[in-house]
């Protein structure tokens, strides 16, 4: 839904600019403003994320995003590239409202072409039972027994469509310069051009930009061809009376794609013919503008798709083989689960859309931008087996603590395939903390067995670890905080610590967890002296993961 809004709105915005284009070309060429307005309609057709998807694909995403203007961030989330993610499975049904609109605009859109057709099939059927005339050029045309004025019938093989008797109610100067008219229609494919716009009518009828639109479309188009028949030497005076005989004794064309010689504001479209000296030609001023409004036109949404391809995580170099998701039991409360499996896979237990975003790419909840109310409430239990066998990362393998490796990548791949997650980051300017050691020096010695794996335990005042960093306190330092931590001590040592402290927020501890003691210091206070460590409060870049799309999963 926010897609189809950012595109109405943008092309709303384009229909103005072309707007005002159009009110200061307005002494210039009529059918130049025609294909303005042309393309103002057009512009409905095609969003601007096609170009943003087109631009995307110009450039490879980058490990750490390179370019961070934070307003160039800010407008590209309104032009969102179409999805190149796989179709997800079928989820949960939609809501009613969501019906209901998509209902009304199915019935709305059947509406206009139902009666597009039985006009289309009316004139049809007036030019089949006509009669062919003589014409004084290659076009076809037909004498019809209806009342409808002179148009041109037809989109790819047009035939003039004439009524019985007019060029009795004409005089031969104004049947000439009435047949140039149909002519010129027939030489700029009006009938063809109109049809298009007819389309997006019929599918953006609720729109009254739309019909504003189409308005211009035929007032342009008419002023087109009278600037082409007084261009050709016909009198204004005998042009215009036959305007005039035409239009009061013939009912105007009841479709857009059938041009006739009628259209809106006739007092001032005689007017214009009576007064007529002549369009201005372009100058160089003029044409730079149209070629500079153009090129940004185009290049602006290409350059947002660059941008954005930038800001994309880097495709995940693992994925799974066979994945299973359920939605977990009832009754589990929020403790959760996310384990290795033998070989490679993944196990998670009562996790949230939300816990399995933060796990797969390595960040905090305060890092997560646009997650819906679902992905924290929905809780999944997936199961996936890797794509190929590998041994389980041991003590000998060299991995730092906030790297993203095969587990993480291989969920990421879940995410984007099941979830139909699409994720880009941004750097925003945040508070954070700097974890340092203290002035005393550091109070903790490393640990004696450094071959041996990590284990780090957090709970309501309490922090136990073995063979932890400090580069793996400072994650979960963050997680308490709801702060990013940053670690500058750097020390690359493992070491071995019991930190407890007061929490901000009294919290039960859980079956069998001890309970913090009732003197307890503040975390800040129980760092520095039971480690020797300090905490920093300062401002600096933060990575933040935006969530542009995410749908529940399909269960099996």
């Amino acid at each position: 839904m926010n897609q189809l809004t950012n595109h109405l709105w943008q092309s709303t915005v384009f229909a103005s600019a072309v707007a005002l284009i159009a009110l200061a070309l307005r002494r210039n060429s009529a059918r130049l403003r025609y294909w303005l307005w042309l393309a103002a309609s057009l512009k409905f057709l095609i969003p601007f994320s096609v170009l943003v998807t087109i631009g995307g694909g110009m450039a490879k995403p980058t490990a750490a995003p390179v370019l961070r203007a934070l307003t160039v961030e800010r407008v590209s989330t309104y032009f969102a590239p179409a999805p190149t993610f796989p179709a997800p499975m079928p989820s949960a049904a939609p809501s009613y409202w969501r019906l209901a609109i998509l209902a009304l605009w199915a019935a709305g859109a059947v509406f206009f072409l139902i009666r597009w057709r039985r006009r289309w099939l009316a004139i049809r059927n007036a030019a089949r039972t006509g009669k062919p005339l003589p014409a004084p050029s290659p076009l076809p045309a037909i004498s019809s027994p209806s009342m409808m004025e002179p148009g041109v019938f037809g989109l790819f093989h047009p035939i003039l469509l004439l009524p019985e008797g007019l060029a009795d109610s004409l005089t031969p100067e104004q049947f000439q310069a009435i047949f140039a008219h149909e002519l010129c229609h027939v030489r700029y494919r009006d009938n063809l051009t109109a049809s298009l716009h007819m389309c997006v009518e019929t599918l953006i009828w609720f729109h009254p930009i739309v019909w504003w639109i189409g308005a211009k479309l035929v007032e342009e188009r008419e002023r087109a061809c009278d600037e082409s028949v007084l261009n050709a030497g016909s009198q204004p005076a005998q042009y215009a009376q036959g305007i005039v005989n035409v239009c009061r004794t013939y009912v105007e064309s009841p479709l857009p794609c059938v041009s006739g010689i009628t259209g809106t504001g006739l007092k001032k479209r005689i007017r214009e013919i009576m007064t007529w000296r002549g369009s201005l030609r372009l100058t160089f001023a003029r044409k730079s503008m149209l070629a500079i409004a153009g090129v940004v036109a185009v290049t602006v949404p290409l350059a947002i798709g660059v941008i954005r391809a930038q800001t994309l995580p880097p495709p995940p170099a693992y994925t799974y083989d066979v994945v299973s998701i359920h939605k977990s039991k009832p009754g589990q409360g929020f403790q959760s689960n996310i384990g290795p499996r033998p070989g490679g896979g993944m196990r998670t237990q009562n996790t949230t859309a939300l816990q399995l975003v933060t796990f797969a790419y390595g960040v905090q909840d305060f890092q997560i931008v646009g997650a819906p109310d679902w992905t924290k409430s929905d809780r999944f239990d997936v199961t996936f087996t890797a794509d190929k066998t590998e041994r389980t990362p041991g003590p000998a393998t060299k991995r730092t603590d906030s790297s993203i490796g095969p587990f993480e990548q291989r969920l990421q791949a879940v995410l984007r395939d099941r979830f139909g997650l699409v994720i880009r980051t941004e750097t925003h300017e945040l508070p954070i903390y700097a974890l340092a050691p203290a002035k005393g020096g550091l109070k903790v010695t490393p640990s004696a067995d450094a071959t041996r794996g990590s284990s780090f335990t957090s709970a309501p005042g309490r922090i136990t670890a073995i063979g932890a960093t400090f580069r793996l306190l400072a994650i979960g330092l963050a997680g308490i905080l709801g702060r990013p931590v940053i670690d500058e001590t750097d020390s690359d040592e493992k070491y071995d610590f019991n930190l407890e402290f007061a929490p901000e927020t009294p919290i039960p501890p859980g079956p069998g967890e001890p309970a913090p003691p009732a003197d307890a210091p503040s975390l800040f206070t129980a760092l520095s002296e039971q480690l020797g460590l300090r905490l920093e409060s300062r401002k600096g870049p933060v990575p933040v993961f935006v969530i542009e799309k995410i749908e529940k999963p399909s269960e099996n």
